[in-house]
């Protein structure tokens, strides 16, 4: 339940952000027109804030990303990367008990 509701808040965050993107965009497009730039420096003015805007949002994407992991980690969550071990751990006591 818990990992579901960090699921969803993530989700959230990244719903956000996307309309963020939508509206700095045609916030670009507004100031584009009032300082009557020409297409060309227009079009690298968008493109510069739509750099920017990813580079940030990248950067958002990574501390969700750690904030998630270290939620679980507090809550206990056993992550797929530590079942993947366990199998493995598994498999190996398997094989040199076969072996004996």
């Amino acid at each position: 339940m818990m990992l579901e509701l960090v699921k969803r808040t993530m989700l959230t965050g990244i719903g956000l952000a996307l309309v963020a993107k939508d509206e700095l965009v045609d916030l670009a497009k507004d100031i584009e027109k009032k300082m009557e730039m020409s297409e060309t420096d227009g079009k690298k003015f968008l493109d510069e804030v739509k750099q920017k805007y990813d580079e940030t949002q990248e950067k958002l994407e990574g501390q969700v990303e750690k904030t998630v992991k270290e939620i679980l980690k507090k809550m206990d969550v056993v992550t797929g990367d530590e079942i993947k071990g366990l199998k493995k751990e598994i498999r190996d006591l398997k094989k040199a008990i076969s072996k004996e």
